[in-house]
């Protein structure tokens, strides 16, 4: 499987297929050519410098792809609405989840007085959540540390609340 990403004004696309054979791989670059000649009709540009090749897969060829006369560049890892995809290993991406509700509770624990759980938990359920569910059916940790480290800003949210703070 090849990822190409570019990015125009003002949208994103992603452009994907499998490259295992020749043939894959000439069928990702007709894609990339009609991408092109589209965006000239259009009278629109790629800013071909943020352009990047994925390769995932063990069967991929790596073939050298270009968008016009450029080559495109590959890429280790892409962020894709949210969600890193790099060789489809999800340690990283529990990583990256896990860092901004943690820094989200920190700004709680500061400015939130009290500790109840009647006013603790709404704001949890709306400021941090959404950060620990958001596309977990992609990314879904599959690791015992992945999990825990995800449990950990759950944990961090329980100790806040008044009475509870034993549980963890």
């Amino acid at each position: 499987m090849t990822w190409t990403r570019g990015q125009s004004v003002p949208s994103a696309s992603l452009l994907g297929g499998v490259a295992d054979t020749p043939e894959g791989c000439a069928a990702i670059q007709r894609d990339l050519d009609r991408l092109e000649s589209w965006v000239e009709r259009n009278l629109m540009k790629f800013n071909k410098g943020k352009c990047r090749v994925l390769h995932l897969g063990r069967n991929n060829l790596k073939h050298q792809y270009r968008l016009g006369v450029d080559l495109l560049g590959s890429s280790f890892a892409e962020k894709d609405l949210g969600v890193l995809v790099d060789k489809l290993s999800m340690s990283q991406q529990c990583a990256l989840v896990a860092k901004k509700p943690r820094s989200i509770l920190g700004c709680i624990k500061k400015s939130v007085a009290s500790r109840s759980r009647k006013v603790i938990l709404p704001v949890y359920s709306a400021l941090v959540r959404p950060h620990l569910e958001y596309c977990v059916q992609f990314w879904a940790p599959q690791f015992k540390k992945d999990r825990e480290l995800l449990e950990r800003v759950q944990w961090r949210a329980t100790k806040m609340i008044r009475g509870l703070e034993h549980l963890s």
